[in-house]
């Protein structure tokens, strides 16, 4: 597997990467796709939320569990589909939030990548999947490599917003100094929630928060 990821990253998590459970896991899934399985994302945008938006610029950061396991959806990004494709019933439930939090209409885009180059990490706990198979993934190590990276982010930075979506999400606070970062937490987006997401204004407070310590707000529109 060829590593792309954004040179500020490679250096924060160098001693990751030569650790053996990371070289098990890319042997992993070398191993599977010469067994002819389909994995999620493709091999260029595993690390695409790390390309896109580099260490130095993180300011925000939203944890999801897995990538879309179906044909087209996932493009390494939590949450997020690319241009063109269904937007998921959690996303559109995000969108519904946007929409009544900041009285904005939301271009119906699937695709978060305005958000990720703005500096909202869009981070999975398990970066790939098998096709068709949820959280097939989950215990071959990427759950070690991610925690690492939020660790990371809690260690060596300051002023971070952690928006943590349901009780998977939730699990990860304890990786977090909430002495130097800010934690917002609410109900999944996912129609299984019930609706509980709504009304949690995570886009103004977050944004708020910015703008209190001297950082540009995201536009959350698309």
């Amino acid at each position: 597997m060829d590593v792309k990821i954004e040179t500020s990253w490679k250096e924060i998590l160098k001693d990751e990467f030569e650790k053996d459970y990371f070289s098990n896991l890319v042997s992993f899934l070398h191993q599977e796709r010469a067994q002819g399985a389909v994995i999620y994302p493709p091999g260029a945008l595993i690390f695409n939320a790390f390309a896109l938006t580099p260490f130095d610029k993180v300011k925000v950061v939203i944890i999801g569990q897995d990538p879309y396991h179906n044909p087209g959806q996932a493009e390494g990004l939590s949450f997020s589909v690319p241009s063109g494709v269904r937007i998921p019933p959690s996303l559109k439930n995000i969108y519904k939030e946007i929409e009544s939090d900041l009285g904005v209409k939301v271009n119906k885009d699937g695709s978060l990548r305005s958000w990720a180059e703005q500096g909202v990490f869009l981070l999975n706990a398990v970066l790939t999947v098998r096709a068709n198979q949820p959280t097939s993934h989950s215990k071959i190590g990427w759950q070690q490599f991610t925690d690492s990276v939020i660790k990371a982010i809690s260690d060596k930075k300051e002023g971070i917003i952690f928006l943590l979506w349901g009780n998977y999400a939730k699990g990860k606070k304890t990786l977090i100094d909430s002495s130097k970062h800010y934690i917002l937490e609410a109900a999944h987006p996912s129609p299984l929630a019930g609706g509980a997401f709504f009304g949690c204004k995570h886009f103004s407070k977050t944004n708020d928060i910015l703008l209190q310590n001297g950082k540009k707000a995201i536009d959350w529109s698309i």
